[in-house]
């Protein structure tokens, strides 16, 4: 039981399968899904891990990842696509003790014993249910559930000493350093770069392997990424304009000409006017500044609204310990519009800013 079962394409199919049922993706989850049966996982293994995750998830993301898996199979099927299914867990021996197994399973997950005597309840239900009953099905090993249970946690928020202590867990559950290290690589791939940076932060916190800052650092978003708590989309680095900003930004597209630019802390773009168009900024996140030329600078917050005339000389960007988001478009534009940048905002005027 202290040994991961899949290899490498699998351990990478099953990391999505779990973090997409986490996020409630169930169009990624579907993907994820026939890339597993594509690559040898069974049926029978997937379906255990989408039902351990209820405990992690809860039900309702449990019940539609099972779900979406029978419409995977349905599909399959019609096509002529090979699906294996793999044996179902054993039955438990007549002499099986729920709460004896999940006690000695816990305490090998956590390195030594563990007693949540703030909730009794809970306790048991950790004990005897989660790592006695569930761990005790045999057709995922103890190294196979700490997988899909460190996948599955990196897709949610707010829960890293959950994360950390799964990680270690994973460890003493028989994962090698390779294979945790490909955790965070694989959703940085397939998934996302939020649920990378929670995984390799908890590896880093560790000390797993210092190949981990590799991933760290491989991309500027991870870094950083982890204070913004906001349901706008980010987008992509703003690479084609990154000469005019200081600091990161990020650039997501909406329908009609519509964008939504991420600033992160401490971020913002040069002097420019706006030439033959008048531009509109519409603060949705965070906090930060506009400024005119030889004007007093405007908080940025959520509903703030500015409208820049055209040919005004101006510049707008985070505050410099808070991620800003705004919406901004063009209007009244003229042919031959266009943007002229000009020098950057002097570090001393901005840090000025209170």
């Amino acid at each position: 039981m202290d040994t991961l079962t899949f290899n490498q394409e699998q351990a990478a199919a099953m990391t999505a399968i779990a973090c997409n049922e986490a996020k409630s993706d169930y169009d990624a989850l579907e993907n994820s899904i026939n890339e597993g049966l594509d690559v040898g996982l069974t049926v029978s293994q997937i379906k255990e891990a989408l039902s351990q995750l209820y405990a992690y998830t809860g039900f309702p993301r449990s019940l539609n990842a099972l779900g979406t898996l029978q419409k995977v199979i349905a599909e399959r099927d019609a096509k002529g696509l090979k699906t294996e299914a793999g044996k179902d867990a054993s039955p438990m021996a007549s002499n099986y003790d729920a709460l004896k197994q999940g006690t000695e399973v816990q305490t090998k997950l956590s390195g030594q014993p563990f007693d949540y005597a703030f909730c009794p309840a809970e306790d048991y239900y950790l004990k005897a249910h989660l790592f006695g009953d569930i761990f005790a099905r045999d057709n995922l090993t103890f190294a196979d559930r700490e997988l899909v249970t460190v996948s599955a946690l990196a897709g949610l928020e707010s829960v890293e000493p959950q994360i950390a202590a799964h990680v270690n867990g994973a460890r003493n559950m028989g994962l090698t350093d390779a294979q945790l290290l490909a955790i965070p690589r694989v959703l940085q791939e397939r998934v996302g770069k939020m649920e990378a940076h929670r995984v390799a932060a908890a590896i880093q916190k560790l000390c797993v392997s210092d190949s981990v800052n590799d991933i760290l650092a491989s991309d500027i978003f991870v870094q950083n990424y982890v204070d913004l708590k906001s349901s706008w989309r980010r987008g992509e680095p703003n690479t084609a304009y990154a000469q005019y900003f200081i600091g990161n930004s990020y650039i997501a597209p909406y329908d009609g000409d519509m964008v939504n630019v991420t600033f992160e802390p401490g971020c913002r773009n040069n002097w420019h006017i706006h030439h033959k168009q008048v531009q509109v900024l519409v603060c949705v996140y965070g906090r930060g500044w506009y400024q005119e030329w030889g004007k007093p600078a405007v908080k940025l917050e959520p509903g703030v609204t500015v409208e820049i005339p055209e040919g005004v000389k101006h510049w707008h960007g985070a505050a410099k310990d808070s991620w800003m988001q705004h919406l901004t478009y063009h209007k009244d534009v003229q042919e031959s519009a266009g943007n002229e940048w000009l020098e950057p905002v002097d570090d001393d005027v901005y840090g000025k800013l209170k």
